[in-house]
């Protein structure tokens, strides 16, 4: 059935570095789980045979992790105070070893049902057992991006694995499932965890297939010192395995020259920018404000969380904000505005996703409704905007989502998920966290 909401508040995030406020607003979902209207209630259709619903206080668009491991839940907290290298080779990978197809969908699951109730439609994912990843995923009712792992470690054959989504693409094609939830893409970790053979292999698959490859680029500054020596930098070693052909989401980017923003820049590259990942593990801090003004589309992740370690995207705006500031020393780095942008339609085109990026007609309603019933919002509703958006990014984040729509259905009531158990959700990952413990 259609439904309307009214909302004292809609942010559509229909301008790339403004976000404007509609008051007294109406947005219509359709029968298909579409936007119909969204603007001012005044201006709004006859709501006839649509169910009416009102909120109470802001609504949005889904916010988009451009860049996570969420089954990594069951790994939360082990080799925390590890730098990255360390952390993956003598805690992460031996952990992952032991786990499970079952404990990858119930740390998905739990995942899943973390990033829900902060507001998280979507997530561009690259983890092992994909189709365990994406049951998981259609459970809770989420938007996924997969890009399968391509690696190559002991035991794993990288030909075998690009074969398999290969396979995966041509039966159910790039995007399936109700709403276009899924997305299949390809995930080849990093340079310095394939032969340039493979990354010349699957640039080939993909760019065939039009399907996204997410990979690990330049993120701590001794991870790739051969391919840099080889090549000049792994933005260059990419471009010259056919990979920048087709389309790309690079995740961190933080030790990356002018050359090397201005060559991803001019091949249409996005980027997933994961400030709070990069500070725990003292990877550094990306060049945020060169990347944008390069006119890279740059979203926000999370990463694993494991490495966060939570998936709260909410506190990535904040930290993408103040990083760029205290960086450049600029207070006007990036304004408040900009950097929830960054969260939503930011991370929409990065993952070149025009169907959820943005509230109008036509697009997916992947909505957020964020209540005022906090010491933050005192000062009420009726704030000048700017009041309004600095409250709701500075102050309030996640803690007061509410509810939450994907493709017009409420996956989230209340701050809980309508579609799982999170106790149980929550006792299983328990339990798989229990097994795979160094």
């Amino acid at each position: 059935m259609p439904v309307r909401l009214h909302a004292p508040a809609l942010l559509p995030c229909d301008r790339d570095s403004e976000c404007t406020v509609v008051r007294d607003a109406a947005l219509d979902i359709d029968a298909a789980g579409r936007i119909g209207y969204a603007g001012p209630r005044a201006d709004a259709p006859s709501p006839s045979g649509a169910t009416v619903i009102e909120l109470s206080g802001i609504l949005l668009p889904g916010l988009i992790n451009a860049h996570a491991h969420s089954p990594m839940t069951v790994l939360r907290g082990m080799g925390g105070d590890l730098p990255l290298l360390r952390w993956l080779r003598e805690v992460i990978w031996p952990a992952e070893a032991r786990m499970g197809p079952a404990d990858i969908r119930a740390g998905m699951v739990l995942g899943s049902v973390e990033m829900l109730r902060h507001g998280v439609t979507t997530s561009a994912e690259m983890y092992f057992q994909g189709e365990q990843v994406v049951d998981a995923v259609l459970a809770t009712g989420a938007r996924i991006v997969l890009g399968c792992p391509i690696i190559d470690l002991p035991g794993m054959d990288w030909r075998a694995m690009i074969a398999e989504v290969d396979r995966w693409i041509d039966a159910d094609g790039v995007r399936f499932g109700p709403g276009d939830r899924i997305e299949i893409g390809y995930g080849p970790h990093s340079a310095y965890m394939l032969p340039e053979e493979a990354l010349r292999h699957t640039a080939e698959s993909a760019v065939e297939r039009g399907a996204l490859m997410q990979v690990h680029v330049a993120e701590a500054r001794d991870e790739d010192e051969n391919q840099r020596q080889g090549h000049g930098s792994v933005p260059k070693l990419l471009a010259a395995a056919g990979m920048l052909d087709g389309r790309v989401l690079a995740a961190h980017c933080v030790h990356m020259s002018d050359e090397d923003i201005a060559l991803f820049a001019d091949r249409g590259v996005g980027i997933a920018h994961c400030p709070g990942s990069n500070a725990k593990l003292a990877s550094g801090i990306a060049p945020l404000t060169n990347l944008r003004a390069a006119g890279i589309n740059v979203g926000l992740g999370t990463d694993g969380p494991a490495s966060n370690d939570d998936l709260d995207l909410w506190h990535e705006v904040q930290l993408a904000a103040m990083l760029a500031r205290l960086s450049t020393r600029d207070s006007t780095a990036l304004s408040a505005d900009e950097a929830l942008l960054m969260a939503t339609r930011g991370g929409a085109a990065a993952l070149g996703r025009d169907d959820v990026r943005v509230l109008e007609p036509g697009r997916w309603a992947d909505l957020v409704h964020v209540d005022l019933d906090d010491p933050t919002f005192a000062g009420g509703i009726d704030v000048p905007d700017e009041q309004l958006l600095a409250n709701l990014v500075w102050g309030a984040g996640s803690r007061r989502v509410r509810d939450v729509w994907v493709a017009g259905d409420q996956v989230v009531a209340a701050a809980e998920p309508t579609k799982v158990d999170r106790a149980e959700a929550q006792a299983v990952v328990r339990s798989a966290g229990a097994r795979v413990r160094v």
